[in-house]
């Protein structure tokens, strides 16, 4: 429970504003002269008091007491200082800028900070192969075609996510993040004991659809609890949770430096995650949207929007597989950096990139998908691209601004999954997108190799490997809908409540 107490003296103008209902971040009900609960917001308790005393001059003195317990697990304590601010101002209009631009309810808040701590895990698992295999190749003498080879592989054990997404259709979406959430770190933790290349490749070939499995149902989750202004925010505060996740798993890199050894001590890290799966297990209720009435669909029936999210993923991944996958490998046989400098680079580049998710997400939800992702996909794949063919302060630099330019399609586009498919057919869908995704980064990862053993450098090759996210680009101005502001009913009539009942005729 926090307590906010402001004392002032104050006109009645001022006064007669303190005493209204607030409906910005809170929508507040007066239940008595002064007081008032919230009949919405993120809290599970809210209670504001205004104590009024007049004075001789014609002023008044005014304490207000706000009591208010946040609905956020997790991660309340980053919103706590942002909040008791907020409430200490008068009302407005909307809510503040760092909160979604429609009012969360405490349960879609306790539902989005509960999914944000599970996709920790989703980051370190998902880069933990991409992070160590430079390190891995050189204990195991592989080079950038077997490297190459073995990411590729390991991606294909993506059909076992598709399994999972498609149970989460069937028996809900908790059932699959509680398996994915507890069985992933305990499969992530056997590549620590990969003898070859080919036992790590085997050992992530069943440990990363897991991940990606959890991923998905937790995005679904995030987008069916949210209110249509607040998808895009969701998705946006989950992918900073998702990177925060691959960010520890840099942090840890330096450990692949102590030996030609060391890189496995970053695949025993996930075992810490166990104790936070098991709380998010605990915590995690059915979506809302699955125990709500639907009807059964057909993929056939929603063939033009799955073709056109396939076609997304494929020309996406087509360019950012390679890119992230052997960034490593460029900064540390074409630049020199050691195992810690590759880590401080990418903790200095990617961490600003927090900053275009969250510009990403509030744009996409005020102003819309498709110009706001049109826009990122261009400056972030141009800029990206340009990196490989950059040294010194240039190198550095470019790659900030593209990862914070990229990195708001993250909430703009990542958002059409959930919205283009009714409840029956979206972890289905999804995970069949994500397998079709999966070829544009086998193929990628394929010819980035190739090419880069065959121009003894990657910067040709990712320039030619833009070229797809850039097609995508002009897809989603030219044919993806705009899908701001719908509710997801409004998107997918099969999810529709059916019509009441005609009331019985009397005789």
């Amino acid at each position: 429970m926090s307590r906010v107490v402001r004392r002032r003296t104050v006109d009645e103008q001022h006064l007669d504003r303190l005493l209204t209902p607030r409906n910005d971040l809170v929508a507040e009900l007066e239940v008595a002269p002064g007081v008032f609960e919230a009949a919405e917001g993120p809290f599970r308790r809210y209670r504001r008091t205004v104590e009024v005393v007049a004075r001789h001059d014609g002023t008044v003195d005014v304490t207000q007491t706000v009591d208010v317990r946040l609905a956020i697990p997790y991660f309340g304590f980053l919103f706590a200082r942002p909040v008791r601010a907020a409430l200490q101002r008068p009302p407005r209009r909307a809510p503040p800028w760092w909160a979604p631009p429609q009012r969360l309810d405490a349960r879609a808040a306790a539902v989005l900070g509960t999914v944000c701590a599970a996709s920790l895990l989703v980051g370190y698992q998902n880069t933990l192969l991409t992070q160590t295999i430079a390190f891995a190749a050189d204990e195991f003498d592989a080079g950038d075609r077997a490297q190459g080879v073995a990411l590729a592989v390991a991606r294909t054990g993506i059909v076992v996510a598709l399994v999972l997404t498609s149970l989460a259709d069937r028996r809900g979406r908790r059932a699959v993040i509680v398996l994915t959430a507890l069985a992933g770190p305990v499969l992530a933790a056997t590549g620590a004991l990969a003898p070859s290349l080919a036992w790590l490749t085997a050992s992530q070939f069943a440990a990363r659809p897991l991940a990606i499995a959890l991923g998905i149902a937790l995005g679904i989750t995030a987008a069916e609890e949210m209110p249509a202004g607040g998808r895009a925010y969701a998705i946006s505060v989950l992918s900073m949770s998702t990177a925060l996740g691959a960010g520890i798993c840099v942090m840890a890199l330096p450990l692949a430096g102590l030996g030609a050894s060391g890189w496995r001590l970053l695949y025993l890290v996930p075992l810490a995650g166990l104790p936070l799966a098991v709380s998010v297990a605990r915590r995690i209720p059915e979506s809302r949207r699955f125990d709500a009435p639907h009807r059964a669909a057909t993929l056939r029936s929603h063939g033009r929007r799955f073709w056109l999210l396939a076609a997304a993923g494929l020309l996406l991944n087509l360019f950012v597989a390679p890119a992230s996958s052997f960034q490593n490998r460029y900064l540390r046989a074409e630049r020199g950096f050691s195992a810690g400098r590759i880590a401080l680079f990418t903790l200095v580049t990617n961490t600003p990139g927090g900053i275009g998710v969250v510009l990403g997400g509030r744009l996409a939800d005020l102003r819309g998908r498709r110009v706001v992702g049109a826009v990122a996909l261009v400056g972030g794949s141009v800029a990206t691209a340009a990196a490989f063919w950059l040294a010194g302060a240039s190198l550095w630099l470019v790659s900030i601004v593209g990862g914070v330019v990229g990195a708001a399609a993250v909430p703009a586009l990542g958002v059409y999954g959930a919205e283009l498919f009714p409840t029956s057919l979206r972890g289905r869908a999804n995970g069949i997108i994500a397998v079709l995704a999966l070829v544009g980064s086998g193929v990628g990862l394929l010819a980035a190799g190739s090419m880069a053993e065959g121009f003894g450098t990657f910067g040709p090759a990712m320039a030619v490997l833009a070229v797809g996210p850039l097609l995508l680009a002009g897809l989603v101005l030219a044919a993806f809908p705009e899908t701001a502001h719908l509710e997801l009913e409004q998107l997918n009539p099969e999810d529709r409540p059916p019509p009441a009942a005609p009331p019985p005729v009397r005789p």
